[in-house]
């Protein structure tokens, strides 16, 4: 696919912050494995993506605004665009050698996601969409799959760990769905999570709690292949409240008003 300049700008700050990720990767199993000392590894492997993909975005276009998970928020001159950045999506299995984390990309005009990349460097995977070109999957057009029955489903979300207030709910999402579905996964990146379904690999997922950065470039890829995705609170935001619920179009109906008890 031949993309916009903006795009191509954007995989090519996402290759670039791979680059640096999967050399550090490749350090984390020698690693004295205390806490602190991993920990701060990763920390600084993430910071230095994130600089690495400021560094060519901003270049790129210096006007634009900034989200980002180790940055925060920066006004650009260009109120109407922002970039949406997560430079480590799944940092707790980057932590303890697990090869499935990402770096998530995502272009906003005018509080719209119009442009997302999603990549896993570790697989050499490179999600990305523009809104209104269809999704893709490096050369590949992808397409959420066509399953419609929720017996033969696979569902994605993410478990609350440390206590977090949201473990009651999430619980009794999975009391009334994995008796309904195929199966539910918790890999541990909502980026990939995202991409998953739109590649087919999964027909939904949801979850709460989570970040701007977390979603915006997943949000966008799903609809492009054809997947459905709405805030989980109906009428609410999924950026502003972090939670949301995509599937394939023919589960949506059936999976949403499971998880939404409806």
């Amino acid at each position: 696919m031949q993309g916009s300049a903006n795009l191509n700008v954007m995989i090519k700050a996402a290759r670039a912050a791979g680059r640096s990720l999967v050399k550090d990767f490749q350090e984390v199993e020698n690693l004295q494995v205390s806490m602190k000392g991993a920990g701060d590894f990763v920390s600084r492997a993430d910071i230095a993506a994130e600089e690495i993909i400021r560094e060519q975005l901003m270049e790129a276009r210096p006007n634009y605004g900034w989200l980002a998970e180790e940055g925060g928020e920066t006004a650009g001159k260009d109120p109407t665009r922002r970039w949406i950045v997560d430079p480590l999506d799944g940092t707790t299995n980057f932590l303890h050698g697990l090869p499935h984390w990402a770096i998530s990309i995502a272009l906003e005009h005018k509080g719209e996601v119009i442009a997302g990349v999603i990549f896993d460097a570790a697989k050499d995977e490179m999600f990305f969409a523009e809104k209104g070109e269809g999704a893709w999957l490096n050369q590949t057009r992808l397409r959420v799959s066509g399953r419609h029955r929720m017996i033969e489903s696979v569902f994605a979300t993410g478990l609350p760990f440390g206590g977090r207030s949201d473990l009651p709910a999430t619980l009794q999402d999975l009391a009334r769905i994995m008796p309904a579905c195929a199966g539910v996964r918790r890999w541990g990146s909502a980026a990939l999570d995202l991409a998953y379904v739109a590649a087919g690999r999964y027909e939904g997922y949801w979850e709460r709690r989570l970040n701007a950065w977390d979603l915006a470039a997943g949000v966008v890829i799903l609809r492009e292949a054809g997947g459905l995705v709405e805030p989980l609170t109906p009428g609410g935001n999924i950026l502003e409240d972090g939670e949301v619920i995509g599937a394939n179009e023919a589960i949506f109906e059936k999976f949403s008003g499971v998880i939404r008890n409806v």
